[in-house]
């Protein structure tokens, strides 16, 4: 999966097409038709209310796409919740949640020699002793 440059049209039709999920049932809960099923495929982004609807419906959790993405091409802002005022309703979540998907991809650029642990320490900003014990305990 390239997070880089996120295509949610083009996952979507992969993940309807592996799951197997029948195109006409996601049809018929998003109320649209082959047509516009055809356009979200083609569509390299899509509106939030859309892929709400369309991660209930595939069962795939798409938001998290763009989360990984986030995680490993925003910059790292440490004081983010210094920032914001002790009393304010916005949530604050933390920025280091690695999935398995994260894990693999970073360990596979190691194995490829694509990038040192040195470079993917600094571009990602995964902390190293992170990064040691990925390779220790994911490495066959």
């Amino acid at each position: 999966m390239n997070f880089k440059e996120i295509h949610i049209g083009e996952l979507i039709r992969k993940i309807v097409k592996e799951d197997q999920l029948d195109p006409y049932k996601i049809c018929s809960y998003l109320e649209i038709s082959e047509t516009e099923l055809t356009k979200i495929y083609h569509s390299k982004s899509l509106d939030s209310e859309l892929l709400l609807k369309l991660s209930k419906v595939i069962k795939y959790d798409l938001f998290r796409v763009y989360s990984q993405h986030l995680l490993f091409y925003a910059p790292t802002n440490n004081n983010q919740q210094t920032n914001r005022k002790p009393d304010s309703d916005i949530p604050v979540f933390r920025k280091s949640i690695y999935t398995k998907e994260i894990i693999d991809f970073v360990l596979e650029l190691i194995q490829n020699k694509t990038k040192t642990q040195a470079e993917i320490t600094e571009l990602y900003g995964i902390p190293k002793t992170t990064l040691h014990n990925w390779i220790k305990k994911y490495n066959k």
